[in-house]
């Protein structure tokens, strides 16, 4: 109960900030709306209605915490093929029944579909979507309309409508292209500056300030109309009260035409797709790093759309733009989206007729300025750096998105990626033999502060990490993960850009996520997030470091250390250990070795068994060179590898101590005099006294590792460090 209401005393508290921040996003969400309605078609108000009800409704029964709902920028070509296709009336329908379609597929829990599609995917479709918003409004910004028959029609007409500019001769066609210029002009420079009190007013609403403030300039000073063109002016505002009146004319009579309903498909895939994924990254922006619930947000969403279909209103989606300035305006709950609505909804009643005051090509430039961002060409030049099957990817979706639609676009850009990870593995079979296989192993180790353990085998990719994902989100973001790649044959960016996410999410909730076995997988760039296959043996590992290889580098450092990435064949040394004796040591890499003292750690490859029973395995040990010579003995955690020593012919040992060494471990030997002598009291002690390591002596050296895998870089630390005065307390001893 006090939890509770400890939790609504914060919420209390924190009302000021989220009304303040909801009037903020209304600044941005008003004039946003009103050009986003326009780019669609669809009378101005249709986009504010659209933000007023998904404000008002996702904020009562969403899923998330600092989004923000309302008109979507992904959804403006595929809502101008709706209602040029259907007409306006029939458009609403369609937009109502998307909506209702949401609502299903949220209580089928398929709020995962997002999951499905690969990141270089999306970011293509954004870019196509930001040529498309900027392409059709570039030349309404310059006081100019065109009506061309596809996309690439307005973008490659741009450079003619900037020379055009030169030739106007009407004032109206003048006065109308540079409001769109210097519309533009503010955008671009206003987040350059730096006063406080200035930056109070967002970009967006600057401009509708400066323009109301023109039109009243006009009147009130030069005596005549506005001198920008009336046909470039926003018309059809109604007041409230026409605007109830005016309700959609809803009938439904286009359901037997199969067109609708790939309209309706269409809005419903592409609102849930930008939602998804939308969501997913405002919860990166969220300083309390909470997780949404996917599912109840679609069901909000559907739910939001339908009504504001109902009402003359767009679909509504979460906006990440508008979310993102929730957030560093000081929204925390989801108390400000509703806010953000109530103040869109005051603007309505009390100022409708200074909207009409508005110019069309500076809203416009609002636009033009927002398709620029979705398609930087910095978005390209990383799609350059990750690799160059990525950018292949991009170009593949931005070119079918802008040629054909959408939804092909998604659609070919998905099944371009699988056909190119086929191409790069060079054999199907790694995907299709073990599609259906379960392949993500995940436990809690009882050593190590019962850290998680994950094992991922054959192959991590867009079609299957869905299950990686359902036991990562399982986890909660304090713990520490320790996931291995070794066993997996191919990685891809979808994966590598998720993982990321999930490392950043638990390093700032306290946790720690590393990634571990991808050092014997090539990559085609040294970018983070390139995609990682396995490959055949060869003396360099790969012409990029890991993040994991990059951080041992670190450590070497810092510790004074030399490192070596390479695989080396010759591992003859570890031969003369039991525990090798039944297994083939393949190869060793990531070597860490000590410039004073005879320590070197190791990553090592071998593999035991034969045909179908051959098993490779990946694992951290260290390895210590003595000068004088030592017992050959092996010690255990009670019963570990007992069956083993057992056939080599070693004995148990017992040693009487007054701590609990004889309980706590298991010491085999050949001659167990000599091994008693070298367990002395100081010996004993420091065993007592540290973490438990397999410890493994052939007469001349030590083998150190801790458990059968590829150690992460703070139990490599550990390892390291325990080697280190182990050898200490050894040379002492002996000296």
């Amino acid at each position: 109960m006090s939890q509770r209401t400890n939790k609504l005393k914060e919420a209390i508290k924190a009302v000021p900030a989220n009304i303040f921040s909801g009037f903020v996003v209304s600044l941005i969400a008003l004039p946003i709306g009103l050009g986003l309605a326009m780019a669609s078609d669809a009378p101005p108000m249709a986009g504010v209605i659209s933000a007023i009800v998904g404000g008002v409704v996702v904020s009562v029964f969403g899923g998330s915490h600092v989004t923000i709902a309302g008109p979507g920028n992904g959804l403006v070509g595929v809502l101008l093929v709706a209602i040029s296709t259907l007409g306006l009336q029939d458009a609403y329908i369609a937009i109502i029944c998307s909506g209702i379609l949401l609502v299903i597929l949220g209580y089928l829990r398929l709020g995962k579909l997002a999951d499905f599609f690969p990141s270089t995917v999306i970011q293509g479709m954004l870019a196509a979507i930001g040529l498309i918003i900027l392409g059709k409004q570039f030349h309404i910004m310059l006081g100019n309309r065109l009506s061309l028959e596809n996309n690439l029609d307005y973008i490659f007409a741009m450079p003619e409508a900037i020379v055009n500019v030169f030739y106007y001769s009407d004032v109206g066609a003048i006065s109308a292209g540079l409001s769109g210029i210097l519309s533009l002009a503010i955008l671009i420079i206003y987040p350059k500056l730096r006063n406080r009190y200035l930056q109070l007013v967002p970009a967006p609403m600057w401009i509708v300030l400066i323009s109301i403030a023109f039109s009243y300039y006009c009147e009130l000073v030069l005596k005549t109309p506005n001198l920008i063109a009336e046909d470039y002016m926003i018309r059809g505002i109604p007041p409230i009260e026409q605007l109830m009146n005016d309700l959609p004319d809803i009938r439904f009579t286009a359901f037997s035409d199969w067109l609708f309903w790939a309209q309706v498909l269409a809005l419903a895939l592409i609102s849930s797709v930008e939602s998804l994924l939308s969501i997913k990254a405002v919860d990166q922006l969220d300083p309390s790093k909470r997780r949404s619930n996917f599912t109840k947000d679609i069901k909000a969403l559907g739910l939001a759309t339908a009504v504001s279909g109902f009402l003359g209103g767009l679909n509504v989606v979460t906006v990440i733009a508008r979310s993102s300035v929730n957030v560093n305006s000081g929204g925390s709950n989801r108390s400000s989206n509703f806010f953000h609505a109530i103040f869109l909804l005051i603007f309505i009643v009390l100022f409708s007729s200074q909207l009409e005051r508005i110019p069309l090509p500076a809203l416009m430039a609002i636009l033009v300025f927002t398709g620029y961002k979705l398609a930087a060409p910095k978005n390209m030049l990383k799609m350059v750096s990750i690799g160059k099957e990525q950018l292949l990817i991009y170009f593949i979706t931005l070119l079918s998105t802008l040629q054909i639609g959408l939804v092909a676009g998604i659609i070919i850009g998905t099944t371009s990626t699988f056909i190119i990870h086929v191409v790069s593995t060079r054999s199907i079979l790694v995907f299709t033999r073990n599609f259906l296989k379960p392949n993500v192993l995940m436990f809690q180790e009882s050593e190590g502060n019962g850290q998680y353990f994950v094992s991922v085998k054959h192959f991590c990719t867009f079609v299957n990490f869905f299950r990686l994902k359902g036991k990562l989100d399982n986890v909660p973001e304090t713990e520490t993960i320790v996931l291995d790649f070794s066993l997996c044959e191919f990685v891809d960016h979808t994966v590598m850009d998720s993982l990321s996410a999930y490392q950043e999410l638990f390093e700032k909730r306290g946790g720690h996520f590393e990634v571990i076995g991808l050092d014997t997988h090539a990559a085609d760039s040294s970018h983070p997030f390139a995609i990682r296959k396995l490959v055949p043996f060869s003396g360099l590992l790969s012409q990029h470091l890991t993040k994991r290889q990059m951080a041992l580098e670190t450590l070497s450092k810092d510790y004074d250390f030399q490192y070596n990435p390479k695989k080396v064949d010759r591992a003859a040394f570890l031969e003369s250990f039991i525990f090798f004796r039944s297994k083939k040591v393949n190869y060793i890499h990531n070597l860490v070795k000590s410039k004073q003292e005879p320590i070197t750690a190791f990553d090592v490859n071998f593999s035991e068994g034969e045909f179908i029973a051959k098993e490779v395995v990946n694992t951290t040990m260290v390895h210590i060179n003595l000068k004088h010579a030592l017992p050959i003995f092996t010690l255990d955690k009670e019963g570990f590898l007992q069956r083993l020593y057992g056939v080599a012919g070693f004995t148990n040992i017992s040693i009487s101590s007054p701590g609990d060494f004889s309980k706590r471990f298991y010491l085999l030997g050949e001659k167990p005099n000599e091994v008693r002598a070298f367990f002395n009291k100081t010996i004993i002690h420091f065993f007592e006294s540290n973490p438990y390591f397999h410890i493994e002596s052939n007469g001349k050296s030590l083998l150190i590792f801790g458990k059968e895998r590829s150690a992460s870089i703070h139990e490599i630390t550990r390892l390291i460090d325990f080697s280190s005065r182990l050898f200490q307390v050894v040379e002492n001893d002996h000296s």
